[in-house]
């Protein structure tokens, strides 16, 4: 039987329904929270750019750039250039949402100057994932010339791989954010009544991250079963 096929009559096609459902629901939270935020603008003017850069001089980070990149919630820190990349909205955002998402991916370049486990197993994982993520478009095409019981193992060790990523990330993820609202505190660049606003714009994003890790669990689940299935055939 080809995946084609599979897909038609698997008994356990519902598994993959709970992550789906709550990738939809997290991202359209995510959306509502950062549009709601990036409307208010945090008391002193800050930018997300300043916050960023104030709060990787504390850590004694002076040499590490503050970069602008094009798109939307595309802000991320790379351990590789030892860098911090920002949207040009958070960027130049003085408001709560570009302040919180700034302050998080310095809190990700504070993890890597202190050598955080996750993070260093994060990283290790990442050329594992992206060779596990480019697989998942080759079990299709060999879906129409292998059979599902030659194929499940091999789809079982992709999403396992794939798993293992997302439950490593979600620490990963909850730390930043954590060291962000601390750093944001200590360091005054928001008072404490817009830590609420701050911690809504985190939190949405932190939903992204699990809804993420439930569905390649569930995906891993459904294979399994699929490939138990086939022993017992």
């Amino acid at each position: 039987m080809t995946l084609f096929g599979m897909l038609i009559l698997d008994q356990w096609w519902w598994l993959m329904l709970p992550g789906l459902l709550l990738g939809i629901y997290a991202q359209i939270k995510l959306t509502s929270t950062y549009r709601r935020y990036l409307a208010q603008p945090t008391e002193n003017g800050m930018s997300g750019a300043q916050a960023a850069r104030l709060i990787l001089d504390d850590a004694g980070l002076n040499r590490m750039p503050v970069q602008e990149v094009q798109g939307q919630l595309t802000d991320h820190y790379d351990p590789t250039k030892k860098a911090l990349f920002l949207s040009s909205e958070n960027y130049h955002g003085r408001s709560l949402a570009a302040v919180g998402v700034a302050a998080h991916e310095a809190g990700h370049a504070l993890q890597d100057k202190q050598a955080y486990g996750p993070l260093k197993l994060r990283m290790m994982l990442v050329p594992v994932t992206q060779f596990a993520s480019m697989a998942v478009f080759g079990i299709i095409l060999l879906s129409f010339i292998l059979s599902m019981a030659k194929l499940a193992p091999i789809a079982v060790a992709i999403f396992a791989a794939i798993a293992l990523f997302q439950v490593v990330t979600l620490p990963v993820e909850f730390d930043a954010s954590k060291r962000a609202k601390a750093q944001l505190l200590r360091l005054g660049l928001i008072s404490p009544r817009e830590r609420e606003g701050v911690s809504k714009v985190l939190n949405a994003a932190a939903l992204t991250y699990v809804a993420a890790m439930v569905a390649s669990l569930m995906e891993l689940l459904h294979w399994v079963l699929i490939m138990r299935g086939n022993d017992r055939d």
